[in-house]
């Protein structure tokens, strides 16, 4: 089942497409079957019927002749598509005549009927007709033999001596009947092509049918599913900016029941993050006076080491309170896209961290500017590289433009991470147990905060250990509209 829905299409579009599309042509094969079938029927049962009574009539008159009149009766009868001869006895059968098909028991049904009795007769298929085509040597001498064709000798010859063309394509019958004196007339026919060639004009209708109603599924499917590639570019903008325009609720009940939906959604959830928005830097910003005061209040502090304790938990709370109201900040991203020069960005890093003692390394360049917020793609490169080099010691920034996307590695040298915690990390206010830095570990935002940024842009930050030491943590950015 797997192997499958492996070959089938991915899109709603395609199999809808490839369902219609199945069935239709299923349908106008089994009809085309259908058609053919019953339309070879009646034409057989047609040209047979008179066949057949044109075989009844000759076997009637020759049973009132006798031989010098039956030898010229024989001569003008004799003309394809019907050979007539006279033979003593009834010759023996064809290798095919074991083969007999539904067009000899039809034929033999018909031609009973036409004769009226129950004289001795015999159909089975006959050699197809041709100017080559010899006559076999059977024990005998026939009575009589009009002309000469594929059954009666070289050369296929009607009335008179005129050669004849060969046959149309259609089925022969050998038909052997029984005269009144003991004879046998031996009749090899060829029923009308007609009732066997392909109708190219049914054919040509049926194609042009089919691909007049396959055009018509085509623009169905797609007006019905285009609605649905526009909900779903909705729910994708919807990820990367909480304040994007509402759907139009329009189109077909569903579609519009849907996009109201999504709309109610998502102003539900633009209340609910801007409520935690003001709460979280409303309680960060007032934290910020009570700090103050407890740093002035350390300070008349007699006890140097006690003094010295309570202002690094005091710088640790301010700390925490500063990345709290950027990780807020960070959420918004009301601020409009403008093309930036990432490189740029890259080497005022490069020479910030430098003047601080830092080594920091970029290898690579873009081909061309990236839409985005350009204080927000600043704070996450900033942080990137604050982690790793905190972290690592050392960084190396690998760029790698593309079309699709742009990809920033940032490459540290410090121990890694275990793997059960690279995506907890990210987690707000999350802190490994063990610190990879001998000083601090940071207060837990830097990673939440570049990843919220990554993902506003579309794209998104993944974090994985290196072979051997060190972290990688590469950012990818789309380049699509």
């Amino acid at each position: 089942m797997r192997a499958l829905t492996r070959w089938l299409p991915r899109s709603l579009f395609g199999r809808l497409m490839l369902v219609l599309a199945g069935g239709l042509l299923l349908a106008q094969l089994l009809s085309a079957a259908i058609n053919f079938a019953e339309r070879d029927r009646l034409l057989l049962a047609a040209g047979g019927a008179q066949q057949a009574q044109r075989i009844a009539d000759v076997v009637k008159l020759l049973d009132s002749l006798g031989p010098t009149d039956r030898e010229r009766i024989v001569s003008v009868l004799s003309v394809p598509p019907l050979v007539l001869s006279l033979d003593d006895a009834p010759q023996p059968s064809l290798p095919q005549a074991n083969e007999t098909g539904p067009h000899a028991a039809m034929f033999t049904v018909l031609l009973r009927a036409s004769l009226g009795d129950d004289r001795a007769l015999r159909v089975e298929p006959g050699p197809a007709f041709g100017p080559e085509t010899q006559r076999p040597r059977v024990p005998g001498r026939p009575l009589i033999e009009g002309g000469s064709g594929p059954m009666g000798g070289p050369g296929m010859m009607g009335a008179g001596g005129m050669r004849r063309g060969p046959g149309h394509g259609g089925p022969v019958l050998r038909t052997q009947v029984q005269l009144r004196d003991g004879h046998w007339a031996r009749f090899d026919n060829e029923l009308p092509q007609s009732a066997v060639a392909l109708p190219w004009r049914l054919a040509l209708t049926l194609g042009v049918l089919l691909a007049a109603v396959l055009l018509l599924s085509f623009v169905a499917v797609r007006w019905v599913t285009r609605p649905l590639h526009v909900l779903a570019g909705a729910a994708e903008a919807l990820g990367r900016d909480i304040n994007a325009p509402p759907l139009p609720e329009e189109g077909p009940t569903e579609i519009a029941q849907a996009a109201r939906a999504i709309n109610t959604m998502q102003s539900r959830l633009a209340r609910f993050i801007q409520d935690r928005t003001r709460v979280l830097t409303a309680m960060s910003h007032d934290l910020k006076t009570p700090i103050t005061r407890m740093r002035l209040r350390a300070e008349l502090m007699d006890d140097e080491d006690l003094r010295q304790r309570f202002e690094a938990d005091l710088k640790e709370m301010e700390a925490m309170v500063t990345h709290t109201l950027e990780f807020m900040r960070g959420l918004g991203g009301s601020e409009a896209r403008q093309a930036v020069d990432v490189m740029a960005l890259l080497e005022s890093l490069q020479s910030d961290n430098e003047a601080m003692g830092r080594t920091l390394r970029i290898e690579g360049h873009t081909a061309a500017p990236y839409p985005a917020v350009v204080s927000l793609l600043k704070r996450c490169l900033a942080n990137l590289v604050d982690n790793a080099v905190l972290y690592g010691s050392r960084v190396t920034i690998q760029v790698a433009d593309a079309a699709q996307s742009l990809t920033l590695r940032f490459l540290d040298e410090g121990p890694g991470i275990p793997e059960p915690e690279l995506e907890k990390v990210f987690e707000p206010f999350y802190r490994l147990e063990q610190s990879r830095s001998r000083e601090t570990g940071g207060t837990g935002l830097g990673l939440t905060i570049a990843r919220n940024i990554a993902r506003m842009h579309g794209g998104d930050i993944t974090l994985r250990n290196r072979p051997g030491h060190g972290l990688e943590a590469v950012l990818t950015l789309p380049r699509q509209a």
